[in-house]
């Protein structure tokens, strides 16, 4: 699955993890990606979105036809 969320775009941020002697590797920060079904009453269908947890969030807020309409904006197709 890809580490993309559909409604804010986040993706994974790159660092260094430093240990107790003070050696840097490289790791990755992946966002908290969840794939939610929603029901889309203006099309009669489910939707599945790839989200973050923060993006659910807002979905439950702006409500699931606003969601898919910011999505679309974006050029992302669902």
């Amino acid at each position: 699955m890809s580490a993309h969320c559909q409604l804010t775009g986040t993706k994974p941020g790159f660092g260094k993890t430093i240990s107790h002697s003070h050696r840097r590797t490289s790791r990755r920060f992946d966002p908290n990606i969840q794939r939610k079904r929603y029901w889309l009453a203006s099309e009669g269908r489910y939707v599945r979105l790839t989200l973050s947890a923060r993006a659910i969030k807002t979905v439950d807020l702006i409500g699931v036809e606003a969601a898919v309409a910011r999505i679309r904006a974006r050029g992302v197709k669902v």
